[in-house]
């Protein structure tokens, strides 16, 4: 594939979820509109006209937020039903993970997701296990909870208010569940849809699946990737790789080499993948190459190579991304080896020890600050 049919489908994917956010607007405007039309403005005071819109546009995020909680609670719900045991839950940046026998607080922001819910797995039987219902539960919920309030609103119907915010929230739960359902590949990772189904159709992608959650609960255990079993990281074939869950196998091993501090082997492994036309979603291909970005300033630290590595796209990513561990430690390493400039090492170093104290993962914390101490060694030489 090339760059330019690359960069055309990276735009579709961006555009789509903003058109969605957009048609939720317009139809949750709709229904704020016809409130308006029907209330009697002069009977009204100014301070109740202005808390009456004040509450209507607020319950458009209210709707929203609440639609993410009952989403990934649906998940939540269908995995223990299925046989899978917890790990995580997270709304927005808010995330609960078990931690031995507790569940504690702790903060992670991933762009492109307003929550998820991670789980333990049941042990495969012949290679197989329950995963539809653990995928598609959010969206079946998202269906329940607008037909609750699509209901309740009409019961409530002389409550024009009341009903006007029951709408909104069956029509951002009705969108939810089309937008996560349907199979569609959109912004920088699949919906739920989209995994469900290439998951039923290929055998080796639902052992790909099984293993991400596996990793998954090994890190929340405090586990390096170095130290789990090799064969979890294998790389899939070419052909393999072009299905998205299969292809986060060849992300998790180029991952598992950056933690073994192989660096010259992760480049090349990267390189390579990101050149083939694979299904490794956005955030991964944005991830790999904050990785590459390391390994060039750690070796030959070529400015021009790392000019092109950091475009425009890069750039932004990681300015979203800005509090995510591997995106500080590059930053942290550009400043140090390629800029020079040490009250901005100093600066990094502050943020990154901040963002320390909640996140949830502290074997990885353990790793970046291992690749950021041989930065250190390597300025010195």
């Amino acid at each position: 594939m090339s760059d330019t049919n690359n960069k055309k489908t990276s735009i579709i994917k961006q555009i789509l979820p903003i058109l969605f956010f957009m048609l939720i607007g317009a139809v949750c405007g709709s229904f704020i509109a016809k409130y308006m039309r029907t209330m009697e403005w002069a009977e009204k005071s100014i301070g109740e006209m202005l808390f009456s819109m004040g509450f209507l546009f607020s319950g458009v995020y209210i709707a929203i937020f609440l639609q993410i909680i009952i989403h990934e609670a649906g998940h939540l719900l269908f995995g223990l039903m299925t046989g899978y045991g917890f790990s995580s839950f997270r709304i927005g940046s808010f995330m609960w993970i078990k931690e031995g026998t507790t569940i504690k607080c702790r903060r992670l922001s991933i762009a492109g997701t307003g929550g998820q819910c991670l789980m333990i797995p049941p042990e495969m039987k012949e290679g197989k296990y329950p995963y539809a219902l653990y995928n598609l539960g959010g969206s079946f919920i998202n269906i329940i909870s607008a037909l609750l309030f699509a209901a309740l609103a009409l019961i409530g119907k002389n409550v024009s208010i009341l009903s006007t915010l029951l709408m909104m929230l069956a029509v951002v739960g009705f969108a939810y569940a089309l937008m996560n359902g349907i199979p569609m590949r959109l912004g920088a990772v699949d919906n739920d849809g989209y995994n469900a189904f290439s998951l039923g159709k290929n055998r080796e992608a639902l052992r790909s699946f099984w293993i991400q959650l596996k990793v998954n609960e090994q890190i929340a255990a405090g586990v390096r990737l170095k130290d789990m079993p090799e064969e979890w990281f294998e790389i899939p074939s070419e052909a393999s790789m072009k299905n998205s869950v299969t292809a986060v196998m060849g992300v998790f091993a180029c991952n598992r080499l950056m933690d073994q501090m192989k660096f010259e082997e992760a480049e090349q492994t990267m390189e390579k993948l990101l050149q083939m036309n694979t299904g490794i979603v956005g955030i991964h291909r944005h991830l790999m190459m904050v990785d590459r970005i390391y390994c060039e300033l750690i070796g030959e630290n070529r400015q021009d190579r790392l000019n092109n590595m950091l475009d425009k796209q890069q750039k932004k990513f990681m300015k979203v991304m800005k509090n995510f561990p591997s995106v500080l430690r590059t930053e942290y390493v550009y400043a140090l080896l390629a800029e020079k400039d040490e009250a901005k090492v100093a600066k990094i170093k502050e943020s990154f020890e901040k963002i320390t104290k909640k996140y949830p993962h502290p074997s990885e914390i353990v790793a970046e600050r291992e690749l950021m101490a041989y930065a250190d060694d390597s300025g010195d030489l």
